[in-house]
């Protein structure tokens, strides 16, 4: 038996990178920075070390939330790992991230999450705000391709 979950949450480190597969799937990239606390041997001190995490959204999930994933944003992320490889101009490549289920905005307005990176002052949105923008209704699942 084998388990592929994984939960983190932090924030993120820059917009939502939202872009289509050949078949015109929405795909969108967003990177996560999830603090792990370590003692530093030389002063003693416990210091805060940043792991970036790769996360990708599939499908209409990933249209309907890209304009309110933006930096400094706080989430949730549940979901599983995926491994790729490639090779591209003669280099090998390779990745490990995390394909989202569920995401959860965990910073409402005013409460610390940043503004767009591209210089906007808006705040960024509440779970509440995207609701709204969705209806009120939860954007149903779908089969992700790989």
């Amino acid at each position: 038996m084998s388990i592929n979950r994984v939960m983190i949450s932090g924030n993120l480190t820059r917009d939502g990178e939202l872009r289509s597969t050949g078949g015109g799937m929405s795909v969108l990239s967003l990177r996560v920075a999830v603090n792990d606390s370590r003692k530093n041997q030389s002063t003693g001190e416990w210091e805060e070390i940043p792991n970036y995490v790769g996360v990708v959204i599939f499908g209409k999930r990933a249209d309907s939330l890209g304009r309110y994933l933006t930096k400094g944003t706080k989430v949730a992320v549940e979901g599983k790992l995926r491994y790729s490889e490639w090779e591209k101009d003669g280099q090998k490549h390779s990745k490990l991230e995390v394909v989202a289920d569920e995401i959860e905005f965990m910073s409402g307005r005013g409460e610390g999450g940043g503004g767009s990176s591209r210089g906007s002052a808006t705040e960024p949105a509440s779970a509440d705000d995207v609701a709204d923008a969705l209806g009120g209704e939860e954007v149903p699942g779908e089969e992700i391709p790989f």
